[in-house]
């Protein structure tokens, strides 16, 4: 009498899940990173504001108040320093932490888009700098005795200078090949639009401007100065940010191309 082997049972995997959309995945990214930041970010969100404000009275010392550049470029400088702090500072500790731990290997099992995750995680942190910034340039009109009237351009150049801050710190992040090295690089990004973007433009040697107009947060520094002249150039506020906006989509896209080469090496 034969014995009949049974067939060994076939086991097909499961097609894998399809990929998210890239506008749902963002802001699923942005809703958690938002709720995430909330609770550890705020305190140091705090400490870029009370930077800023102590550079304003340090500043009020030995720049005269009223209409003149030096005045606008304190204040100007000072708001958009609270993004640099976050958007270029923080974001670069951020995913440089989330390299040198593995954390990307978590996001690289979801099935998101990576220009998600970026941007995501770039929008919530650029978030909360909006509170911070409007305080700094209301302090600073207040100080300086400049007019209040064109604060609110400040919504448009905290995104729009966010965004290539965001970027660029985040590829920071992302590229530097150890932790340490990543923090050093936010801390040096931040370091330049403190000395850059804060002190006057007449004040600075000729070779110093040419590196202050390498940096992107420059041009957001430019857009909110100009605003506060009795009769801005809103031509020009308005080349200055989209001079922001071109260098925002150009970091955020080097930020995703490093994240894909990050989670694939």
């Amino acid at each position: 009498m034969t014995l009949l082997e049974e067939a060994p049972e076939v086991v097909t995997a499961a097609p894998p899940a399809p990929a998210a959309r890239l506008l749902p995945a963002l802001a699923a990214v942005y809703r958690a990173q938002l709720a995430r930041a909330r609770v550890s970010r705020i305190p140091l969100l705090f400490v870029a504001t009370f930077q800023s404000l102590g550079i304003l009275v340090m500043m009020r010392g030995v720049v005269d108040p009223g209409d003149n550049p030096a005045a606008h470029a304190v204040v100007a400088g000072s708001s958009v320093l609270v993004v640099a702090f976050v958007a270029l500072n923080l974001l670069a500790q951020y995913f440089g932490r989330l390299r040198a731990t593995g954390g990307l290997d978590h996001y690289a099992t979801l099935p998101v888009p990576p220009t998600s995750v970026v941007l995501g995680t770039a929008a919530a942190y650029a978030s909360f700098t909006v509170p911070g910034a409007l305080v700094t340039a209301g302090a600073g009109a207040w100080m300086f005795d400049l007019p209040w009237t064109h604060l609110w351009v400040l919504l448009a150049v905290v995104p729009t200078a966010g965004a290539a801050l965001a970027g660029l710190g985040a590829a920071c992040g992302l590229l530097a090949p150890r932790q340490e090295i990543a923090t050093l690089l936010g801390q040096l990004g931040m370091s330049a639009a403190l000395l850059l973007g804060v002190l006057p433009v007449s004040h600075l040697p000729t070779a110093v401007q040419w590196l202050r107009d390498l940096l992107p947060s420059t041009y957001g520094v430019e857009a909110f100065a100009r605003t506060f002249t009795p009769d801005p150039d809103w031509a020009a506020v308005a080349g200055d940010l989209s001079v922001c906006v071109v260098v925002g989509l150009a970091s955020l896209a080097l930020a995703t191309r490093a994240y894909r080469w990050a989670t694939v090496r």
